[in-house]
């Protein structure tokens, strides 16, 4: 793996330190790089901290147990899920052919929510005056 620019954020380490054992289902596994997570052998999931964080999307948003997550399908099998509006970014990325990405994303959630939240999701209707 590779590390992010970011990820020598002190808030990054916080993440790390409590990274679960399992995820989907997955054993955790040794990375080689500052501020990442693997999980499953051949690896299933992968998770980055210290990404730029994106700006406002297009892609899908949804929020799952308070942690609003950007999925890029683009890669498929391989899909992306950023946890969106918090900073440093944070991205886990699923092999769908190995892991489930909403077991992922619940199982990740509660590392997600330890980095600030700077913006969430909207839906058209939240940024129209009606």
């Amino acid at each position: 793996m590779t590390p992010a620019e970011g990820a020598n954020d002190p808030a990054c380490a916080d993440v790390i330190v409590r990274l679960p054992d399992s995820v989907a289902n997955l054993d955790r596994r040794t990375t080689n790089a500052q501020s990442t997570g693997a999980w499953g052998d051949p690896v299933g999931v992968e998770l980055t901290c210290g990404i730029e964080p994106s700006g406002p999307t297009t892609d899908d948003c949804v929020n799952v147990n308070g942690v609003d997550w950007i999925i890029d399908r683009s890669a498929a099998p391989l899909y992306r899920f950023e946890a969106y509006g918090r900073t440093p970014g944070l991205q886990v990325v699923v092999h769908s052919e190995r892991a489930s990405g909403t077991e992922a994303v619940l199982d990740l959630g509660s590392v997600a929510q330890l980095l600030p939240q700077e913006r969430q999701c909207l839906s058209l209707t939240d940024t129209l005056d009606l």
